[in-house]
């Protein structure tokens, strides 16, 4: 201390020496405390909010980044001051190392936190909805955590952090295997990213991992999708990139969801229809215009034959599956709750054991599931009441009742 005031007043005996050192560093780590959360933390707090960023201010705080800042530089100040204890040299070294490793963990505790704020802040706005950087954020913290390791094991060990590097390239291989999920979710992750391949809030179906529902979460190792019935399956990232899985997504933003169901005719119910019944059809409105052009085509044809078109098998006739097929495209051509620019068809298909397939195929203008059900049963409800009208009957199994019936 040379020779001033202090050094003259200074107590001989060791333990009061120690006694006032120990004063001393609580007193300059009191000051230094008050001074960090007391002056320091709020002004950053005001400084946010004067300037519009009140929403940093409080995930700072929630996040506990100022408190752990203002536990790093009471750490710091007395690793800085450690000597004015009168101890051996080598004690004070190892002391100061053990408070600045000390100090170190707070201070990436407080980077942590800023991070995790970022993420907070992130995940409130509106491109969240699209692009999650909660991958990034997790990558960041492993990485500065690995850091925060090298520099307490060169702080204690007292060996350059350099040194430690230089090391790691012998046990790469090992590193290697124990990150192998973290590298390949990190690769994954930013493929998805930079590809848009998946978003918060996707409708995604992977039957492999038993998921099918909503994208709630997506981190670095791991995607969290809500299924339907309210249960949560957790899905390993890099799973989402090596293989394949259903996104709805695209659907919702083409504004068309598909209908694509088929009613099955029985087969004994097709056959030619008679005039009385082509006139008795003539009064659906959505069946005049097709009756028309067909009879005028029919009599053009029939006429070409001859004296060959006066025996039926040689005439050609409508059909009752045609008409009802024709029936079906006007009807869904008069249905303002579909979209009548996308692909909209009636098809017959391979008859099977089951009966004759008709399928309709077409997509409603809205994609909500509860609303894309309704316009889908108003429109089956319609058809399966009106196959009467046309001479035919949907095909059904006989159940228990049928062959009861029989006796």
């Amino acid at each position: 201390m040379g020779d001033n005031w202090i050094s003259h007043n200074m107590p001989n005996a060791l333990w009061a020496q120690v006694a006032l050192g120990i004063l001393v560093l609580a007193a300059l780590v009191v000051i230094t405390g008050w001074i960090a959360s007391g002056v320091i933390s709020n002004i950053a707090r005001r400084m946010l909010s004067a300037t519009g960023h009140d929403d940093w201010s409080k995930a700072l705080s929630r996040r506990r980044v100022f408190r752990n800042l203002s536990y790093t530089m009471p750490l710091l100040v007395i690793m800085g001051n450690i000597g004015v204890l009168p101890i051996n040299e080598a004690y004070g070294g190892a002391l100061a190392r053990v408070f600045l490793s000390a100090g170190l963990v707070f201070f990436f505790m407080a980077v942590n936190g800023a991070l995790s704020a970022w993420q907070d802040i992130y995940a409130s706005s509106t491109r969240a909805q699209t692009r999650s950087i909660k991958g990034y954020i997790e990558l960041g913290k492993i990485m500065f955590w690995a850091l925060c390791l090298i520099l307490i094991i060169s702080i204690l060990v007292n060996r350059s952090p350099l040194l430690m590097l230089s090391g790691l390239g012998a046990l790469s291989a090992v590193l290697l295997l124990v990150f192998k999920d973290t590298l390949l979710s990190l690769v994954a992750s930013t493929q998805m990213t930079t590809n848009d391949m998946l978003r918060i809030g996707d409708w995604i179906e992977m039957p492999q991992a038993g998921a099918d529902g909503f994208v709630i979460d997506m981190a670095l190792h791991t995607v969290k999708v809500q299924n339907w019935d309210k249960t949560v399956t957790t899905i390993p990232t890099y799973k989402l990139f090596s293989e394949s899985y259903r996104n709805w997504r695209y659907m919702f933003e083409s504004g068309g969801r598909r209908i694509k169901r088929t009613l099955r005719i029985d087969a004994s119910t097709v056959r030619f229809l008679r005039e009385d019944e082509i006139l008795a059809l003539g009064r659906f409105a959505l069946l005049r215009d097709y009756l028309d052009d067909k009879q005028s085509e029919l009599e053009e044809s029939n006429r070409a034959l001859g004296s060959l078109a006066d025996m039926d098998v040689n005439r050609r006739r409508l059909t009752n599956v045609g008409t009802f097929r024709a029936y079906a495209m006007a009807y869904l051509r008069q249905q303002n709750e579909l979209r009548q620019d996308m692909l909209m068809l009636v098809r017959m298909m391979e008859p099977e054991s089951q009966g004759i397939p008709i399928e309709v195929y077409c997509f409603s203008s809205n994609t909500a599931w509860i609303e894309y059900e309704r316009i889908q049963g108003n429109i089956f409800d319609h058809l399966l009441a009106i196959l009467p009208e046309m001479s035919l009957r949907l095909y059904q199994a006989p159940a228990g009742s049928d062959f009861a019936n029989m006796r």
